[in-house]
């Protein structure tokens, strides 16, 4: 049987054994908080890996003042923790295992994670090969940058584009506009692409025909109780769009007097 699995390499300005402390003791402070980028966006505020074997990998939501336990999800669990080396585990979400090695280079150190689907297994969420890409950004960063989780701000813009990597590659070459993620290359697709200013992010989708006009920009906003104000919205006479629904993130869509498309998203505890 053929092995089905996902790999991808970076390298990272900094020797094995602080490569896999970053990685594993600061994953809340490089992992990008899109919102794709969690099970449940809107209630995420941490992201965290306890160490050694038997450790978990852990999506952290908020609880109510006072709560005695904890609310979290649990990623996967550890089964090779070898500092400087190599870390391994099992996921608790999908039907994967992934290893993550840690290999001396000449320009610090090559990270390279392989996850692989277990035999048998059905499902597959083959994330690691664009969130490795997270970490060089952070080392690079790291000594010159406040050790707090960067935040998307309460409002984004989306654009719409024939071919939304070509314009994300444009877009950073003569714009100069950056990616907390990264700008994919000459021939890579990517389901999500988000640029960013600041602490704004301006997300490309592929255009498509939504009626007359069409379609080519929107906002997106972020607000604390999407529930209310998707009530409000539907009594005081905004055009639904698309009722609330989830995907890593709880979001409707809705146009307002004159047409435009705006996207309403449920904030997370940290934004």
């Amino acid at each position: 049987m053929t092995k089905q699995s996902a790999t991808a390499t970076v390298e990272v300005a900094a020797d094995p054994a602080t490569a896999f402390a970053v990685f594993t003791d600061e994953i809340d402070l490089w992992w990008v908080r899109g919102p794709i980028n969690f099970f449940d966006s809107a209630r995420a505020i941490e992201m965290r890996i306890e160490p050694g074997v038997g450790g978990r990998i852990l999506e952290i939501y908020q609880v109510g003042d006072g709560a005695a336990v904890e609310d979290a999800l649990e990623l996967g669990r550890i089964t090779v923790w070898e500092p400087g080396a190599r870390m391994g585990y099992r996921s608790s979400v999908d039907d994967t295992e992934t290893t993550i090695s840690f290999e001396a280079v000449d320009a610090g150190t090559r990270v390279t994670v392989e996850q692989v689907l277990l035999p048998g297994g059905k499902q597959a969420f083959y994330m690691w090969p664009n969130v490795i890409a997270w970490l060089p950004k952070w080392i690079d960063r790291r000594d010159s940058s406040p050790r707090t989780p960067r935040d998307l701000d309460r409002i984004s813009m989306a654009l719409y584009y024939e071919d939304p990597a070509a314009a994300a590659r444009w877009l950073s070459d003569v714009f100069g506009l950056d990616s907390w993620d990264r700008v994919p290359g000459e021939g890579e697709r990517a389901p999500w692409l988000e640029l960013h200013i600041g602490n704004s992010a301006l997300i490309l989708f592929k255009l498509k025909d939504h009626g007359a006009p069409r379609l080519d920009h929107g906002l997106w906003v972020y607000v604390d109780d999407l529930d209310a104000h998707f009530a409000r919205s539907t009594e005081r006479g905004a055009k639904i769009l698309s009722e609330i629904h989830q995907h890593g993130y709880r979001r409707y869509e809705a146009q307002d007097l004159e047409g435009h498309h705006w996207t309403f998203a449920q904030a997370r505890p940290t934004m």
